[in-house]
Order: C-alpha cells, then sequence, then structure tokens
C-alpha cells in the first residue's frame, strides 16, 4: 500500500492530520476514548468534550475535530508535554513504534524552539503549544496510525502549502512561515511553498507530526490504484479554497520499475565495529538497503565494499556520512532500474500455548506464485517467550497462514 499526504492547497495542522485519519477510517470511537484516557497527564487542563463530525468546507465533505477544553495557563514547559506524551502511549499500551513515533514528534517541536531561541532543550517553554491541544494531536494521530496499521506503509507527502502573510505570537509578529516551522522542515527532505492565502497555514505541530511520519517528499501523485481518500477540515474558512487535508490511500501495481541510486566504496582500513555502525547510521536517515562485501584490491589487500542503494534526496546526507565516518577519498554515483514486486501487510492474532500474540507478515504475489514472509520481531518474540526453535515457529505460523488465506 501507499499513502499519500496532500497539504498542497491548504497545508497542514495537527488536527487536520487527525480528522483525515479519521475520515480515512480509523475508528473515531477508539480514538475519542483513548484521548479521554489521557486527560490526567495534564492536570491543569480538562477536556470537557471531543468528538468527530462532519461538516461542508467550500462544498467539500469532511471531518472536523470537536474539543472543549477548560484550561488557564499560558506557557508549560516542553518536558512537561513530552512526559504527558510518553504516560499516555505507556496507559493506552500501544506499540514501541507508536511510542517512538510519538516521543519523535514532540522531540521535534522541542528541539526546534531550542535552536530557534539558543538554550538547552530542558529550558524550552512552549506558549502557543502550551495547550492540551498539542497533547490531543500527537497522540490522537498516533492512535489512529496505529490502528490503521500505518507505521508498516510507504507514505509520501506533496508539497507543503505554508501560506504568507505574518504571523502573531508571544513572540510578537513574524513573517509566516514562523521560525518554528521552518527549523522543523530544515530537517527533513519535505518540500514547502508559499501562496497568496495571507494566514499560517501549516502549524508547528503539524510540522512535526508530518516530518516523522515522512521524510520522502514527490512532486505528483504516484501510480496507484486507489482504496480509500481521507478530508480533514482545518479550523479557519477561506473564500477562493477548501480548508482541507486531504489523505489517499491505495495500491501499486502488482510489479512496476522504478530508479534507484547506487553508492558504493572501497574501505581497507575500516573496523568491523565501524561497518556495523555504518549500516545502522545510513538505514536509519533512509536508504533502502544497504550491503557490505568483502574482496580483495591492488597489491592484495583486504577490502571491503560498502553498496548503498537510495533514492535521489538521500545521496548528499549519505555520501556524508559515508566520507566522515569511513574516511573514504571516492564515491561512485549510479543509476541502477529496479523491478518492483508489489506486497501488502498482514496481520492477525493468535493464541498458542495459552498466550496471545499479534502477527504481522507481508503477502507478494508474482506471476501467480503467493509468497510470505513474516515479520522476525514476531518470530523471535514468540520463540523467546515459548522457550521454542524460531525455525518451529515459523513452520507453525505458516500453516496458520495458509488456513487465513484459504479462508478468503
Amino acid at each position: 500500500m501507499v499513502i499519500v499526504i496532500d497539504p498542497q492547497i491548504a497545508g497542514i495542522s495537527g488536527d487536520m492530520l487527525l480528522c483525515s485519519l479519521v475520515d480515512l477510517g480509523a475508528d473515531k470511537n477508539q480514538i475519542v476514548e483513548g484521548i479521554k484516557k489521557i486527560g490526567k497527564f495534564l492536570p491543569d487542563s480538562k477536556i470537557n468534550k471531543i468528538d468527530f463530525q462532519k461538516i461542508q468546507k467550500n462544498g467539500i465533505e469532511s471531518t472536523e475535530l470537536i474539543l472543549e477544553i477548560d484550561e488557564n495557563i499560558s506557557e508549560r514547559k516542553g518536558i512537561e508535554i513530552k512526559n504527558a506524551i510518553i504516560n499516555s502511549i505507556n496507559e493506552l499500551q500501544l506499540s514501541d513504534k507508536a511510542r517512538t513515533f510519538a516521543e519523535s514528534c514532540i522531540n521535534s517541536l522541542i528541539s526546534s524552539e531550542s535552536k530557534i531561541h539558543g538554550i538547552s532543550e530542558d529550558s524550552v517553554h512552549f506558549h502557543e503549544a502550551s495547550s492540551i491541544d498539542t497533547l490531543v494531536d500527537i497522540v490522537g494521530v498516533t492512535i489512529a496510525c496505529e490502528k490503521l496499521k500505518l507505521f508498516e506503509e510507504k507514505i509520501v507527502c506533496l508539497p507543503v502549502s505554508v501560506g504568507s502573510g505574518t504571523v502573531s505570537f508571544s513572540h510578537g509578529t513574524m513573517s509566516n512561515p514562523a521560525s518554528a516551522v521552518l527549523q522543523i522542515f530544515k530537517n527533513s527532505n519535505l518540500t514547502i511553498k508559499g501562496n497568496d492565502a495571507n494566514e499560517e497555514l501549516t502549524t508547528p505541530t503539524g510540522a512535526c507530526i508530518l516530518v516523522n511520519l515522512t521524510d520522502s517528499s514527490v512532486e505528483y501523485y504516484p501510480s496507484m490504484n486507489i482504496s480509500s481518500i481521507g478530508y480533514g477540515a482545518g479550523q479557519k474558512n477561506f473564500e477562493s479554497f477548501s480548508n482541507v487535508l486531504k489523505i489517499v490511500q491505495g495500491s501499486h501495481e502488482k510489479t512496476g520499475m522504478d530508479s534507484v541510486k547506487i553508492l558504493e566504496t572501497n574501505v581497507d582500513d575500516v573496523s568491523g565495529e565501524i561497518l556495523g555502525y555504518l549500516i545502522e547510521k545510513i538505514m536509519k536517515i533512509g536508504a533502502k538497503d544497504i550491503s557490505i562485501y568483502p574482496g580483495i584490491t591492488k597489491k592484495g589487500r583486504p577490502t571491503n565494499l560498502i553498496s548503498i542503494m537510495c533514492d535521489d534526496e538521500k545521496i548528499e546526507t549519505i555520501t556524508d556520512i559515508l566520507v566522515l565516518e569511513t574516511g573514504t577519498l571516492g564515491i561512485r554515483i549510479s543509476d541502477s532500474n529496479r523491478l518492483i514486486v508489489a506486497r501488502t501487510n498482514h496481520s492477525f492474532s493468535l493464541t498458542f500455548e495459552g498466550k496471545s500474540f499479534e502477527i504481522n507478515y507481508k503477502k507478494s504475489t508474482y506471476k501467480e506464485k503467493t509468497h510470505f514472509k513474516i515479520e522476525f520481531e514476531d518470530l523471535k518474540n514468540i520463540s523467546e517467550t515459548l522457550d521454542k526453535p524460531i525455525r518451529d515457529v515459523e513452520l507453525f505460523l505458516r500453516k496458520e497462514i495458509e488456513k487465513i488465506e484459504e479462508t478468503q
């Protein structure tokens, strides 16, 4: 599957993103009940009402957040909001991926304020972001993404509209986009653009959630078969356009071709520890794959060939890492066409020897042959919990998957 976030016209805010995910299919009752449970982590604020409703925005039926709160506070320390978010994720028993995502969102917001004001992250105080709104947006989006299983999907983003004019906040008036928004996007690969709205269209909270959902920027919609569309309404109204964030979910064609960059370099004086660290670091910033091969070069010297597959926008970042971490004096860069076999993500619950497990697997089909790939972490978890060999666990799960697929 592929998810396209489309903020080209109306930009993005935290509540618009949350609403678009509900409109896309996330269970609003689960989100409402989840948020009601976590209000206690910001004791100076109270959620009196939270709900989602359908609304017309310039002729577009979309989903709007109804949030009524009672709070009398003008600032909070960033660490207070962060702790509330972490406690909320723990309270709701969401996955490690969900926790990492939510924590990264608030970290992006805190880090941007820290760099703008030249203070430590522990000293950051929020003003506009001090409201419980921030907690609702970040945790609500996290719940929605978890339930829709979006953390496993490919998410891309079209250019983000930031508006124009000026914006007034606790530190006075400045040109739009505000410094916090610029700082957040500075550390991403996403593209921003202005328009003549003369308003702030992208908020810091919306920006920090977006850059942690995806770092894949596209200029046009990818080739896809559309399965569902979500429209999330913003609070403002504009005469010339619908203040709506659009999210589109679909699937790639069964097979296709794309083009990737291959970066290669030979190193003969780098330790195994550094190479292991290099793999982790380069994969973390978004490389598609990395391989290291032993070999022999001139004068019989043993060497390691580092080969990295990535998109165009990752080249500069990865070459910087290669040079700085290995000291290499040259990197070969080439284009490579790639055959893509489409795959879909699936999951099911299973009770095994009295214990419940959630099993995730990928399914691919090519020339009428179907293949299943079970997530290794799930195999490892069951193996360790039940003290069984991974091979035995995998054999058992494959039989269960075959039974499930036969009934579909």
